[in-house]
């Protein structure tokens, strides 16, 4: 084969290759995705890798091919859901941005609030893990909560300092915070049989964020 051949064959490679990989992560954040929502709803213990395939129409192996066990596959769920909000963040509120902390947390925590609302599965996938003090609660504390509270509470000192929130530990608030952003995806069940409001409702989630900021 010449130089020139050889050359355009692998320009003709670059393509497909690029294609390949595209697909690849595709179906590594459909399996996250999936993960989430069959942890969310059974459990650490109750879910299983073949259930998540299940739910995608997939055949088992492909999903152990990417993630060899369920602790991985956990694991690997909770840091792809939390990289989608720190890379929101990074869009609405970038640590280069010159934003006072008011203004920067107003944008973090609002996206939380529409990531939660958007894909509720992920509260309750956190939630299941809260529940009981075990390994993997530990684990997502240190690797993936710790990084975000260095980001968040030094923000919310500086605003008690400037005198705009309460005098109080700021984890207390902080959490306070994450509450809130949470109510529509843990009550939204309750709250539509109760009064017939839908928390997917874009109307319904606007009232509740405009409430939450005044």
């Amino acid at each position: 084969m010449t130089r020139n051949t050889k050359a355009g064959a692998d320009r003709r490679k670059r393509p497909r290759k690029r294609a390949e990989q595209q697909r690849s992560i595709e179906t590594r954040v459909s399996i996250l995705n999936a993960a989430i929502a069959e942890f969310a709803e059974r459990g650490f213990e109750g879910a299983s890798i073949r259930a998540i395939a299940d739910r995608l129409g997939l055949r088992h192996p492909l999903i152990t091919y990417h993630y060899r066990s369920k602790e991985i596959l956990w694991r690997a769920a909770a840091e792809h859901a939390f990289s989608q909000i720190r890379g929101e963040w990074d869009v609405s509120a970038s640590e280069d941005a010159d934003l006072s902390p008011m203004v920067r947390l107003h944008q973090e925590y609002t996206t939380l609030f529409r990531y939660t609302v958007s894909f509720p599965e992920f509260h309750r996938f956190m939630r299941q893990e809260t529940s009981t003090n075990n390994p993997r609660l530990k684990w997502v504390a240190e690797a993936v909560l710790a990084p975000l509270l260095g980001r968040l509470l030094p923000q919310i000192i500086e605003a008690q300092k400037r005198g705009l929130f309460p005098a109080v530990n700021p984890i207390l608030f902080h959490y306070m915070m994450v509450s809130l952003t949470a109510t529509l995806s843990e009550f939204g069940p309750e709250m539509r049989v109760t009064s017939g409001l839908s928390s997917n409702d874009p109307k319904v989630t606007e009232a509740y964020w405009r409430l939450v900021e005044a």
